[in-house]
């Protein structure tokens, strides 16, 4: 099994369309329209869910009409909020099958196909023209990717001169080796972190100017505080979408997830770069 393969498996390979059908029905939401912010519970898998979203796109300073490529969309909660809210037009990819059956039910429930396509593509080799978008936007994505040169390259490739990056991800710390299991890996097979500065360093020899570079690791461990008193130990994102292999370790992944915070284990940045 290659890198791929063993993150799809991670994250469940078989549909889960029928359980979020199912888990909306209990839920209260019947089989009918949805609106985009009803799945805002279900669909915003990272840390400090849909806040952290919200925010990233503030910093992103979308134009409506424009043209915005989410890698690695998820259950496609970003790109239903980007759409709604902004007026663009999404693409959406993940190499995920499930993750994209479920983005695709929800979007049509929620009444947004007519401004985001959904496709399996793999990251590192987007199926786009070169200067296809207008913008990119990425959130706990790359904690994935070996190659980061590529990544950064093919996003370099499809956006127009002078296109935007957003992204938000989780980058390693300084306070020792990483707890596992954690949301995006049982193990170190499929974690491929980088600090913040070899991150940077990347983004900027693969030819992006940075706009704006934010440290959101207090935020996030306050987010995390606040959920341990509200919710107690019940995992602080959604893992409704996940396969229930995943699922049953999932409280685990979370606890783990915040420990490696605390600990300084990891950290957290929102950025914005521009492709020169």
């Amino acid at each position: 099994m290659d890198e791929s393969e063993s993150v799809i498996a991670h994250y469940g390979a078989s549909s889960a369309k029928a359980r979020v059908t199912d888990s909306l029905r209990q839920a209260g939401f019947g089989d009918g329209a949805l609106s985009w912010e009803d799945l805002i519970p279900l669909d915003q898998f990272h840390v400090r869910g849909f806040a952290a979203t919200r925010d990233l796109a503030s910093a992103l300073h979308l134009t409506p009409d424009a043209t915005v490529l989410d890698i690695g969309c998820g259950p496609g909660g970003a790109s239903r909020f980007l759409a709604a809210t902004y007026g663009v037009h999404v693409t959406a990819i993940d190499l995920s099958p499930s993750f994209i059956e479920i983005a695709v039910m929800l979007t049509e429930r929620a009444g947004l196909t007519s401004k985001i396509a959904y496709r399996v593509a793999d990251a590192l080799d987007l199926p786009f023209e070169d200067s296809a978008f207008d913008y990119a936007w990425t959130q706990h994505v790359a904690m994935n990717i070996r190659d980061r040169p590529r990544l950064y390259g093919e996003i370099h490739r499809v956006l127009k001169p002078g296109g935007s990056l957003a992204i938000y991800d989780i980058v390693l710390g300084n306070g020792g080796p990483l707890i596992y299991p954690v949301p995006w890996a049982r193990d170190p097979t499929i974690s491929f972190l980088l600090t913040s500065d070899a991150m940077r360093e990347v983004l900027v020899a693969s030819g992006f100017d940075v706009v704006s570079w934010i440290d959101t690791t207090d935020t996030a461990a306050a987010w995390f505080a606040k959920q341990q008193s509200t919710h107690g130990d019940k995992p602080a994102l959604s893992s409704i979408a996940l396969d229930p292999r995943m699922q049953a370790d999932f409280a685990v992944m979370v606890g783990n997830l915040r420990r490696n915070l605390t600990e300084g284990r990891i950290r957290l940045v929102q950025t914005v770069l521009r492709r020169a």
